[in-house]
């Protein structure tokens, strides 16, 4: 009967083809939508965890007790030689060496005097080494405003509003004024190689990228770094992934009786970062949960309005003696192959627009005014495909459309024989 039936489908177009275009549209809709919102929430939770935080961060126990401060004092000695470490402990990782500092940054005139000044916040990073992969997660080549990217010793980046503040252009010599790992005074002079845009107030407002090696020299922190951050090849944060490596960590390496040994803090135990996944991973629940409710009264409704459509057609069924259980559940097996067509089809598709826009991206630099990216605030919105994404879409599809006609089916039930018989003389 479910072959007779589906054949039945395949020759009448006005019972299969609309319905099953409606669910496909549906049900592409919900499935483009949950992964661009997932790819949203995750972009924000990897911004944060590319410039600052890390998937896991690994700085010593007294360094993680006063992390507000940044207090290089308390910095990893070796640090290449634990990098090397951890390297070999989690080969599905990548490690990076960072060092976070502040100061006084100096513009000299002809004459070497002070021109202008401004305080500022610096981050030592990997600029120079072959396969360097910082300047790509901190997106620094599109953030570019003028200039270029480091490429030698002692050439520094700052942010774009920080040099028109200090009225200094990439080519321009500029000193550093801090201090040292062991408290004195640290003077070193670097050439502003070019400017970038971070896409927020507060680091737009004065703001220095330099190599590690350059920053390490001149604040006499010889392979020390304030902290190392470890990144999954995955390029997506999930506690389920830093929770054994956490534990693998705790085992390995940490020592409490020494305040100077290493300690390693995933991404939701850093400045508040758990309330914010969980924050984001409610919203973006409530939101396809919103969206996936709106399509499935929509594919619901659909459903309705085919099944009323065809009641002239079951009083004829009726009248030639076909049963009314019968006419019921083979109206259900007809919706439930539209249903599951559709999603099937409709899944398809919203997965290939996922994926393209996973892969390649939205820029939405028009909505932007044609500003350059920033390296908080990127031009380009990227979706993200998550298991889920490949089921969901039964929900609305399949289920609300059988509901539906489920729903208008009772009304076979009530029709009477006199009635029906009115309704063919009409």
């Amino acid at each position: 009967m479910i072959r007779f039936l589906i054949k039945g489908l395949l020759r009448d177009r006005s019972r299969s083809l609309l319905p099953l275009i409606v669910v496909a549209i549906g049900v592409m809709l919900a499935v483009f939508m949950r992964g661009y919102i997932n790819g949203l929430v995750v972009d924000l939770i990897e911004l944060t965890a590319r410039f600052s935080s890390g998937h896991v961060k690994v700085m010593t126990k007294a360094y993680s007790d006063n992390i507000d401060q940044i207090p290089n004092d308390l910095s990893i000695l070796d640090a290449s030689k634990l990098k090397k470490e951890l390297e070999t402990a989690y080969p599905d990782m990548s490690w990076v060496n960072r060092i976070k500092f502040g100061g006084l940054i100096d513009v000299p005139d002809e004459n070497g005097e002070t021109r202008s000044q401004g305080s500022a916040i610096g981050f030592g990073i990997d600029l120079f080494s072959e396969n360097t992969e910082e300047i790509e997660n901190l997106n620094l080549q599109k953030s570019l405003v003028r200039g270029k990217i480091p490429n030698k010793p002692n050439e520094v980046l700052l942010s774009e509003k920080f040099s028109q503040k200090l009225k200094v252009n990439p080519g321009e010599r500029v000193t550093l004024i801090s201090s040292t790992m062991f408290g004195g005074m640290a003077i070193y002079n670097f050439t502003v190689a070019g400017t970038v845009r971070f896409g927020t107030e507060g680091l737009d407002r004065g703001t220095i990228i330099a190599d590690i090696t350059d920053v390490q020299m001149a604040l006499d922190m010889p392979d020390a770094a304030g902290e190392i951050l470890g990144f999954f090849k995955s390029g997506y944060y999930s506690d389920e992934g830093a929770e054994p490596v956490l534990a693998k960590f705790e085992q390995d390496f940490s020592n409490s009786e020494d305040e100077y040994a290493p300690v390693m803090l995933r991404l939701r135990d850093q400045e508040g970062m758990g309330l914010y996944v969980d924050l984001a991973n409610s919203m973006s629940c409530i939101v396809t949960l919103i969206f996936m409710i709106a399509m499935s009264l929509v594919l619901w409704n659909a459903g309705l309005l085919g099944g009323l459509r065809r009641y002239g057609e079951i009083g004829i069924r009726i009248a030639i003696g076909e049963e009314k259980r019968h006419i019921y559940s083979s109206m259900i097996i007809e919706s439930m192959a539209i249903g599951i067509i559709g999603t099937i089809v409709g899944t398809g598709i919203g997965l290939t627009f996922s994926w393209l826009m996973q892969t390649y991206g939205l820029d939405i630099s028009e909505f932007t005014q044609g500003q350059t990216s920033g390296i908080m605030m990127p031009n380009v919105v990227k979706a993200r495909i998550t298991p889920p994404d490949f089921y969901i879409g039964f929900i609305p599809g399949a289920i609300s459309t059988v509901a539906g006609t489920m729903l208008s089916g009772i009304g076979i039930f009530k029709r009477k024989t006199a009635q029906l018989f009115k309704e063919l003389e009409a």
